[in-house]
Formats: C-alpha cells, sequence, structure tokens
C-alpha cells in the first residue's frame, strides 16, 4: 500500500490552480487600467468618461489574450526553464501584436472624432494620449480646402499608424512577459509545495512500514512462548488448563487482530488486552502469578501504540514469575506526570542477580524502536532494577486523546 501510495504521488504533476491564474490575470490588468487612469486624471481629463470606457474593453480585451497565452504556457509547466523562457518570448509577441490592433480599433472611432473637431490650433501637433494612442493635431488656416484637410489628415493618420502599433505592442510585450514571469514564479513555488508534500508522504509510508513491521515482531514472538506454554500443560495431563488456554488465546488474537497493526489504541484497551495475556499465563502459573492494575479513570482514553506493553509485561512473567516458585505480582500502573504518559510494568521477581534480566533483549529493543519510529525524542523507555526490589519497566510518552 505505501508503495503504491508513493508512485501516485509520483506521478501527479503539479500544477497552479486555475482560480489563481485567473485571479493574477485579472490582478495584473486591473493593475494596469487603474494606474493609466490615475495618470489621466492628473495630466489630461480630456473625454475622461469615454476613455475610461475604452480603456476597459481593452482591459477586457487583453484578459482574455492573457488567459489564451496561459493555455500554451502551461503545457511546459514541467520543461526546462530555459525552454520555458523562449516559449513565452515567442507566444507573448504575436499577443501583444494582437492586442495593439485590438487597441487600435477600439480607439479609432475616438481618434477621427478628435481630428474632426479640433480647430485652429497654432501648428500641427502629434501627441500621445494616457492609453498609449497617438493623437493627430491639425491646424486649419484659411487657404486650405475641405479636400486639402481631408488629404492631409489622411497622410498624418497613415504616417502614425504603424508607430502606434508599434508603440503599443511593445508595451504590451513587455506587460505580457511581465505577467509571464510571475505565472512561472507561481509554478516553481507549487512544484516546490507538492515535492514537500511529496517528501512528507514518502517520510509518512516510510514510518507506518516501520511501525507495521515492529508491530508484527510482537505477534510472533508472543504466540511463540504461548504455544510453548500449551505444548508443556498437554504433555503434563492438564487438559482442562490447555483448553481454558486455547479460549484465552483465541479471545486474546481476535481483540488484537481485528485492530489496524499501525492504529494507536487508547489505555483502557491496551489494559484490556494485558488483563487478556495476563490470564493466559495465570493458567500455567495459577499459584504464582498476581496481577495488580492502577489505571486513573481519567487516563483511559488517553492514546498510545497497540500492543505497546506486551513486550514488557512478557518480559515480567518471563523473567519474574516463571524464574521463581513464590508467588511474584506484575502491576501495570499509569499516571500523569509533567504533561507525559507514564506507564510503568514492574514486578518483585528476583531482579537481575536471580532473573539476570539485561534489558538489550529484542522485546525492550521493539519497544524502543516504535516509540522513536512514532514520537521520535519526545518519548522514552528505562528499565531496571526497582528500588524495593524486583523489576521495572517505565514508558513516558506524549499525552495525547484518542481522536484529539
Amino acid at each position: 500500500m505505501a508503495d503504491r501510495l508513493m508512485e501516485e504521488l509520483s506521478t501527479q504533476p503539479a500544477r497552479v490552480p486555475a482560480r489563481t491564474v485567473l485571479l493574477s490575470i485579472a490582478g495584473l490588468w486591473l493593475c494596469y487600467l487603474t494606474l493609466i487612469t490615475l495618470r489621466s486624471l492628473l495630466l489630461d481629463q480630456t473625454y475622461f468618461a469615454e476613455m475610461l470606457c475604452l480603456r476597459s474593453i481593452v482591459v477586457l480585451a487583453g484578459m482574455a489574450v492573457t488567459a489564451l497565452t496561459w493555455m500554451i504556457l502551461r503545457l511546459f509547466d514541467h520543461s526546462r526553464i530555459g525552454v520555458r523562457i523562449g516559449i513565452a518570448l515567442v507566444v507573448m509577441l504575436p499577443a501583444a501584436l494582437g492586442l495593439a490592433m485590438i487597441n487600435r480599433q477600439v480607439f479609432s472611432g475616438l481618434d477621427q472624432r478628435i481630428l474632426v473637431e479640433k480647430r485652429n490650433p497654432s501648428q500641427i501637433e502629434i501627441r500621445h494620449d494616457t492609453a498609449g494612442n497617438v493623437l493627430v493635431d491639425i491646424p486649419d488656416p484659411p487657404q486650405l480646402t475641405p479636400d486639402q484637410l481631408t488629404a492631409l489628415q489622411m497622410k498624418f493618420a497613415e504616417q502614425a499608424l504603424w508607430r502606434q502599433l508599434t508603440d503599443i505592442a511593445i508595451g504590451r510585450y513587455f506587460l505580457l512577459l511581465a505577467w509571464a514571469a510571475l505565472y512561472y514564479a507561481m509554478v516553481t513555488a507549487e512544484q516546490a509545495r507538492a515535492a514537500e508534500r511529496r517528501e512528507g508522504e514518502y517520510k509518512r509510508a516510510a514510518k507506518a512500514a516501520e511501525l507495521r513491521s515492529l508491530r508484527y515482531q510482537v505477534n510472533p514472538h508472543f504466540l511463540f512462548n504461548t504455544l510453548n506454554s500449551l505444548s508443556a500443560l498437554v504433555m503434563t495431563g492438564k487438559s482442562e488448563a490447555a483448553e481454558k488456554m486455547i479460549q484465552t488465546l483465541s479471545g486474546f488474537y481476535r481483540r488484537s487482530l481485528a485492530e489496524d497493526v499501525i492504529a494507536e489504541s487508547t489505555l483502557e484497551q491496551e489494559v484490556a488486552l494485558q488483563r487478556a495475556y495476563l490470564e493466559i499465563e495465570a493458567v500455567r502459573f495459577p499459584d504464582r502469578l498476581v496481577t495488580s492494575f492502577d489505571i486513573p479513570a481519567a487516563l483511559e482514553d488517553c492514546a498510545l501504540p497497540g500492543m505497546i506493553l506486551q513486550p514488557l509485561v512478557e518480559n515480567a512473567v518471563k523473567y519474574a514469575v516463571a524464574l521463581t516458585r513464590k508467588p511474584v505480582s506484575v502491576t501495570i500502573a499509569a499516571r500523569e506526570e509533567y504533561g507525559k504518559l507514564v506507564i510503568e510494568v514492574s514486578d518483585n521477581g528476583p531482579g537481575v542477580s536471580q532473573g539476570g534480566k539485561t534489558g538489550f533483549g529484542i522485546g525492550l529493543a521493539n519497544v524502543r524502536d516504535r516509540l522513536a519510529a512514532r514520537y521520535g525524542k519526545e518519548a522514552s523507555l528505562a528499565a531496571g532494577p526497582a528500588p524495593d526490589g524486583g523489576w521495572r519497566a517505565v514508558l513516558r510518552l506524549p499525552l495525547e486523546r484518542h481522536g484529539g
């Protein structure tokens, strides 16, 4: 499952959301409209309302053309940066020329009106308005006939047409390139976020696989010990005890295997599982195994890895109860301490001198590895002789509520 998850993540392309792209296009052109409108207010308010309407049409056309260029640019989102820059330089050129032609058509009517309405200027003047349009002011001296005036107007209009288109196209070209640079920046940022997400998913998948492997190590180890005990009961003719152990073992595995191997359980569930385990061992040691539980009700819903206590309880039975003929008490207790959940598994057995406990067995190593995989340095396991005799293992892990 982890491999399939990582394969799916690696094949998912990183894309800038369409909504973000369209908002960036709208923001660019609205900013442009705002700036040229403010400039018009400050420098030349002639035909202001009509100019604003015409500029708005040009801006809407600019948004549409930019959106069309995006449809081309997005095809090269995963190409090398040099290829993307080259594509932008090529694609934006015809787009800029198209916007210049649109601008010319939109403002052509107003340009003609200005040429007709202007009278008696001191000299012929070619000037630019705030939208980048070239406006030609033609003198109307008495010696010119209407036909001559019209011819003169046409002459200057033709001369200004290509200059006007060139000037506007250059301005639109760099405006479109500026947006392309913004778009590629968004693409790069989205690809970086996607890489971070993939890395996080890879780490989580690897950690889940590690936890699953460690959890699987617990069940065979416990089953091996239990089957040995069951074999001993059968060989000694204790059929009733063997039957009781089989039934208890069946209940234990029905409960433990029903859960996800990497899912967390509550402290209440974990203690209930260990009660079932100690009931199985009590069949082997009916006169020696004494159990005790001290679990505050306020901590029963605390979360912890499933079967994390199993190796500790097994060690208590193996190294304390099994190695003496005297009654041995195995205690599971929990408390809250400085914001941590502290769980103790202790016994009053023979301890190190008689039991030979080293604290470096497979069970303790498994618990430490699982804690490190789940909590990092925030959890710990300490095991060693108890001050009043016997052995004690102490788990400290973050106090988290199940489902919280």
